[in-house]
């Protein structure tokens, strides 16, 4: 989901594999907690207000690592900055291992906030590097795939395993240390070069060409990101209390639902143009969440998967065509304030509402906010597919 910045295609190719591996495993991690927030309330009496601000300080890590050191591995080279990441990530999994607390917490999910940003941009660049292709796809289906694996298998260890709030990052710091080793045997895919102080500093810019063309997106992106967000922080929550299914794995499946129906959309739809990946995700999801909202209301699993599993859908495809919409308008030195822009929106969207969400779950309860949310969502994807047909109709008008 990051893309690239440039390409040594007459370079031999390294195996794409470990750098696949290594961004689905970082993603895996940024999902553990999901399944987890649910016995970190009962265990350290925490509001879901405090678990969506544990959510949400990830978020916002992650974007300042994007803007900050986003592009740094074109100046450093790509394993010194994928190792550095790998690093801080294992001192992430360390805190989590140890945490006795929401301060434990909330370090833990900095750290690992900006050890996904540093790894998803150098990691991203690296696949292009190999095989710009192949690389750009694995590179958008990558950190879906991991991050339904790991709310599952998180799930799974809570469920049948020992140590229900520990194991899973146990495994996981032993898992970064073996990839922290490994990225040295890797062959290095970039290059080094000057500028790497300079390169810090954050570069968020629209060329005027793609303004239009943004401003059209936004309702949609917005409403992907919400939703997404709403779902990695309080939907295991929301399971167990509108359905009274508090088995781990349960709630594990339907955020599950969500990023891998995703993966599987953004692989099946990665040819079709923007725009008809823009209205269809505006309908799978439209349908999706009107679903979701039938099966929170009559406390309806399947019904809960069958909507997230529609939802997902329209998250993949709707961000394939938003990124699809913009970047293509941008020149070659445009492209990553362009897309720093896109980046500064979304996980905007992906966080601020999620706070919002957990004030409105400790007030009204999780089936008004789930009423609440589908409501605000509905309403921007409404916004966002009359804005498309109306340019698609004016566009239509001015060529006659």
């Amino acid at each position: 989901m990051f893309a690239a910045v440039k390409s040594t295609e007459n370079a031999p190719r390294p195996s794409i594999g470990f750098h696949a591996l290594t961004l689905a495993t970082f993603f895996g991690a940024s999902s553990v907690p999901t399944p987890l927030y649910r016995i970190y309330q009962e265990n350290f009496s925490i509001s879901p207000v405090l678990i969506t601000v544990i959510f949400a300080v990830y978020a916002f890590a992650l974007l300042a690592a994007l803007l900050i050191a986003g592009s740094i591995s074109d100046h450093l080279g790509r394993r010194p900055v994928i190792f550095s990441a790998l690093l801080l990530e294992i001192i992430a999994m360390g805190f989590f291992v140890v945490a006795s607390g929401p301060g434990w917490l909330i370090a833990a999910r900095i750290v690992q906030g900006i050890a996904t940003g540093i790894a998803g941009a150098s990691l991203g660049a690296a696949l292009v590097d190999v095989d710009r292709a192949k690389g750009q796809i694995v590179n958008s289906i990558a950190p879906l795939c991991g991050m339904a694996l790991g709310a599952v298998g998180t799930s799974a260890l809570i469920q049948y395993g020992p140590f229900p709030m520990h194991l899973v990052y146990a495994l996981l710091l032993i898992v970064f240390t073996l990839q922290a080793a490994a990225v040295w045997l890797v062959r290095e895919t970039g290059s080094t070069r000057p500028g790497a102080l300079g390169s810090l500093v954050p570069r968020v810019s629209v060329p005027p060409q793609a303004k239009g063309p943004l401003s059209l997106v936004t309702p949609i992106n917005i409403a992907n990101w919400t939703l997404g967000g709403f779902y990695l922080s309080l939907v295991p929550s929301l399971v167990a209390s509108t359905t009274g299914s508090t088995a781990p794995l349960t709630g594990g499946a339907v955020v599950a639902a969500l990023t891998g129906s995703g993966a599987i959309a953004v692989y099946l739809r990665r040819g079709r143009t923007a725009a008809a990946n823009l209205f269809f995700g505006v309908s799978a999801k439209a349908l999706g969440i009107l679903t979701v909202v039938a099966g929170v209301h009559l406390a309806n699993v399947p019904l809960l998967l069958i909507g997230t599993a529609l939802t997902g859908a329209g998250f993949g495809t709707n961000f394939l065509g938003s990124i699809g919409t913009i970047m293509p308008l941008a020149k070659a030195d445009e492209r990553a304030g362009l897309l720093s822009a896109f980046y500064v929106q979304s996980y905007l969207a992906f966080s601020l509402p999620a706070i919002l969400a957990g004030f409105l779950a400790k007030s009204a309860g999780y089936q008004v906010t789930t009423d609440i949310y589908a409501s605000v969502i509905l309403l921007l994807l409404a916004v966002g597919i009359v804005a498309l047909r109306t340019r698609r109709w004016g566009a239509t008008e001015g060529a006659a």
